[in-house]
């Protein structure tokens, strides 16, 4: 028995399933979760010592690599003056500034501690400043576990196949409203037949939760006109896009405009972190402006705000990551390609940016059911195969794949060669 092995089996004794977070379970994909030491640069060492080549960065953060020394180092210096004051600090004023000097249509920022709370509370905004109380979501979409959100969505919730959430209410579910991801005639659909009761439209710009799902073009600028004529906020979950895909998020990226933005993971370095933003009109609603009330203790946590500013301050100054990671991938996707058209196995590979998956299906893959309905039991044998020769991939077919900056062009050779031996030994 291996150490992760003896882990896991101690973990299930004090923790419910033995995980602080489902989909690290390995339910979907089988086996025993693998407990992690320590990682650096494009590398994770497990509890025995084994290295990966990690392609989940902490399910996005750790864009310029894990242990990024600047990072490490503004957290030491920042330590020392104390982990939590409960009282403003300059950082706050200097995170914000930083974020609305790169992220368009974005006036006040409210610092929070997670992508959940940041979507929760852009949520409730759109309400108090509407007077609406509905939403539409997209199927597959995951915005963090809030009540509102567990309709219908994606990430964890897809990959342990809980389709109906426990504890979610009759009326916070009548309250949510759910389209397919891509397909707009639904959504005008259930506009008119709710007509001047839909508050908020919440999307990812590009699904992450359910593999790397690319809107279809016309889609997002779609919806933007049915929100500019029915009064309705439209609001990007861009935790997973944001100073991700491009120093302005999703909204630079794919030139489409938001009323709300929600931030996470970069935007922290990797330390528990959350952010939402957006017009001054709407922000100006927020407490202790206006009377829609959030608030919270660790919010503007000055560790994580020094994390997040080194880290986004980085890709600021530097914008040639966003061009190297995007021939990373570039690079990544090629390889597997080649090496999937000579395994005659069907697959569609998405991308946008640093976001990639692999779907093992013989028709396009552009929301949810199609994403479902692909080959994922054979994704489930890929991921073990994958793992076995150091290739660290997200252990689920429903969630997309993070590059980080550290890795080289011999990693990707590696999890390419590392493909072509799964695919043989699996077929």
């Amino acid at each position: 028995m291996n150490k992760s092995e003896q882990l896991f089996q101690r973990a299930q004794l004090s923790i419910p399933g033995g995980v602080n977070s489902p989909v690290r379970a390995f339910k979907s994909v089988g086996g025993t979760p693998v407990f992690m030491k320590s990682a650096k640069g494009a590398y994770l060492y497990d509890a025995d010592g084994k290295k990966y080549i990690d392609y989940i960065a902490s399910w996005g953060p750790m864009i310029l690599g894990h242990a990024y020394e600047p990072v490490v180092s503004a957290i030491r210096e920042y330590a020392g003056y104390s982990t939590s004051f409960g009282a403003p600090t300059e950082l706050e004023i200097e995170m914000a500034e930083l974020i609305i000097s790169m992220a368009p249509n974005v006036d006040l920022v409210r610092m929070v501690s997670s992508g959940t709370e940041a979507c929760m509370s852009a949520v409730r905004l759109a309400r108090g400043f509407t007077g609406k109380n509905k939403i539409i979501k997209f199927e597959g979409n995951y915005h963090g576990h809030a009540d509102c959100f567990l309709v219908k969505a994606g990430s964890g919730v897809a990959t342990l196949n809980i389709q109906s959430v426990p504890g979610i209410t009759a009326g916070v579910s009548n309250d949510t409203l759910t389209c397919a991801y891509n397909d707009l005639a639904a959504v005008k659909t259930l506009v008119q037949e709710n007509k001047n009761e839909i508050a908020a439209i919440i999307i990812e710009p590009v699904a992450g939760n359910m593999g790397c799902i690319l809107p279809q073009p016309g889609f997002l600028e779609g919806l933007r006109k049915i929100c500019d004529e029915e009064n309705i906020i439209f609001i990007f979950d861009e935790v997973m896009t944001g100073f991700r895909l491009a120093a302005g998020g999703a909204q630079e990226k794919l030139n489409v405009k938001a009323d709300l933005i929600t931030y996470g993971k970069v935007i922290g370095g990797g330390m528990p972190v959350g952010a939402f933003g957006g017009r001054k009109e709407i922000m100006q609603h927020i407490a202790p402006l206006g009377n829609v009330y959030q608030a919270g203790t660790l919010s503007g946590n000055p560790i994580a705000m020094i994390a997040g500013y080194t880290t986004v301050k980085t890709l600021k100054d530097d914008p040639s990551i966003y061009s190297q990671l995007e021939e990373k991938t570039n690079y990544l996707a090629d390889g597997l390609h080649k090496v999937l058209m000579h395994s005659g196995i069907p697959f569609v590979i998405n991308r946008c940016g640093s976001m990639i998956s692999i779907h093992f299906s013989d028709h396009a893959v552009n929301d949810f059911a199609t994403v479902a309905s692909a080959n994922n039991k054979f994704f489930n044998k890929y991921f073990h195969s994958m793992l076995k020769r150091g290739v660290y991939l997200p252990p689920s077919a429903f969630e997309s794949w993070f590059l980080n900056n550290a890795l080289t062009k011999e990693d990707i050779d590696l999890t390419i060669k590392a493909t072509k031996e799964s695919l043989e030994e699996i077929l």
